[in-house]
């Protein structure tokens, strides 16, 4: 269906991608893989028309139409969020909006001919209208929208009302109603919370036509592409499994790599023994020939880099007492504009012990993060109350931390702000293990990227000797590699945990305990993720 050939992109010095070949084929679910900056987005771009490389074909078979979802969701306004994602529906909607037009036309007096006329191109259109699905579309659209959090009482909202995040799962359903042959989605799993995820996984292994998708959510990944394709250090390479077996066998690969090299050299260095040995030699004039020649004729195996990934070493700590929180018949309520209240939840009872890892789970609007700012001393509790336990120091990473940072400070002016107490070389030392080395650590704040950001507030968190880490969504805008060392540290971690995150890898591999904050109430579920899942799923 699509068929990449020898493609080339580079912008400037710098090589995205060389002698790129692949094929998207019928039904292909494929995971896009690569560090962050690797040319993944690039390589949307291209499929989907937006970008033309510097070298080599793409083709797309004819008469299949191509559907790309990007983070950058544009401009929206002047209409409902049903509509919004109706429109996305192409000539069925406008085909759609004719017949409305064709059929107020026939209400009007006019001559027979004029109606024959207009009965002939309404049937025709209808004819057109019923065989793409037409009458289904707005129940679709519908369908579509609920399933990714926006339920009927938003349908007719204006789409300038909703944040930057909804306006994404708007753009989202748009691209999904549209139905493509073949679809591109790049992160999809931003800003949605674990229920949508799980609807979307499901929408998307029903999905009857081929995907390309990136998603920094492993076990997201896994379950949905039985293809990976791996874009690193200008190479593109194809893997004939899921994630998983993609981490395995790009291990076996890179062995196979590094022995052929071991092997290539050893060759190399005994032809090169000969040429310095025998070179004056008239008598052997003829032998040193041969052997540059064919050592100038040998395709050298490079072994590329390996990608540069955090390496989080933690302080070491001082014991906090037993009891980390104690909450008890805890409420907050928000004040609306009208003079009214939100309860955001109530009665909420509760012990966090030492060394507790836990998840705070809900759906999204049911207050994990008003918890967590009351836990973190952010805000008062309106009712009840939630009291720190003795000798505990604490951090708080919110979704919102990185808003905190001073734009116009260097990485290594904001970290050394934050931690006035280490040396210079320290510093150096956190941030290049956190991914900021050379010149990197120079940049200003105000221009890195929402991942980057995210790794210089974790950077400083990490580096002080907090006892209770409060953790809102950390993993958002790490890619997968960032996510596994930040997971391994926190499974070293010996202190206490509380963390939300969407992310069910790493909570499948990190917590003991889950507290789910449902219809404003608390439930406690004493295990681990998988615990809890098993025992929702009985209740459900």
């Amino acid at each position: 269906m699509v068929n990449l050939s020898n493609i080339k992109l580079a912008y400037g010095e710098r090589v995205i991608f060389r002698n790129g070949t692949f094929l998207v084929r019928p039904n292909d679910k494929i995971g896009l893989v690569g560090p962050n900056g690797s040319g993944k987005t690039s390589l949307f771009r291209i499929i989907s028309g937006e970008e033309h490389p510097d070298e080599g074909t793409v083709s797309v078979e004819s008469g299949k139409t191509v559907g790309y979802f990007s983070q950058d969701v544009g401009e929206m306004k002047g209409h409902s969020a049903l509509t919004e994602v109706l429109k996305g529906s192409g000539n069925i909607f406008a085909i759609g909006e004719e017949l409305t037009e064709l059929e107020h036309e026939m209400c009007e007096p006019m001559d027979d001919e004029a109606m024959d006329k207009l009965m002939n191109r309404y049937g025709e259109l209808q004819m057109e209208y019923q065989n793409k699905g037409g009458y289904t579309l707005e129940n679709d659209g519908k369908a579509i929208l609920n399933g990714l959090g926006i339920g009927s009482d938003r349908w007719d909202d204006p789409v300038e009302n909703f944040s930057g995040g909804w306006k994404m799962r708007i753009a989202l359903a748009r691209i999904l109603l549209q139905n493509p042959d073949i679809l591109l989605i790049d992160e999809p799993t931003n800003h949605l919370d674990v229920e949508t995820i799980v609807w979307l996984e499901e929408w998307l292994k029903e999905f009857k036509g081929s995907l390309v998708m990136t998603s920094h959510d492993r076990e997201f990944m896994t379950r949905i592409c039985n293809r990976t394709i791996e874009i690193a250090s200008g190479e593109i390479t194809m893997y004939s499994g899921d994630y998983d077996f993609y981490m395995r066998e790009r291990v076996i690969r890179r062995e196979q790599l590094v022995a052929s090299k071991k092997k290539q050299d050893a060759m190399l260095a005994k032809d090169e023994e000969f040429i310095a040995r025998f070179a004056a030699r008239a008598s052997h004039a003829a032998q040193v020939q041969s052997r540059v020649k064919k050592i100038e004729k040998i395709e050298r195996v490079v072994i590329p880099p390996e990608p540069k990934v955090m390496k989080i070493r933690l302080k070491e700590l001082k014991r906090s007492g037993d009891i980390v929180v104690s909450m008890e018949n805890l409420g907050k309520k928000w004040p609306l504009q009208n003079g009214t209240e939100l309860s955001v939840f109530s009665g909420i009872t509760g012990t966090i012990e030492r060394t507790n890892k836990i998840a705070l789970t809900g759906v999204n609007g049911a207050g994990k993060s008003t918890l967590l700012k009351v836990i973190s001393e952010q805000t008062g509790a309106t009712e009840g109350t939630c009291t720190t336990g003795g000798s505990v120091s604490m951090g708080y990473f919110s979704q919102y931390s990185s808003d905190l940072l001073n734009p116009d400070n260097t990485i290594f002016e904001e970290v050394a702000a934050r931690l006035p107490d280490e040396t210079m070389g320290s510093i150096k030392n956190l941030l290049g293990a956190f991914q900021f080395s050379g010149d990197d650590t120079d940049k200003k704040i105000g221009i890195l990227s929402g991942g980057e950001k995210s790794r210089v507030v974790l950077a400083c968190l990490m580096a002080q000797p907090l006892n209770f880490l409060i953790f809102d969504e950390p993993t958002n805008h790490l890619d997968i590699a960032s996510r596994e060392v930040l997971l391994e540290a926190l499974q070293e971690y010996e202190g206490t945990l509380i963390i939300v995150s969407h992310d069910r890898y790493f909570l499948k591999h990190l917590v003991n305990r889950v507290f789910e904050i449902d219809h404003g109430k608390m439930n406690v579920y004493e295990g681990d993720y998988d615990y809890y899942l098993s025992k929702t799923t009985e209740i459900s």
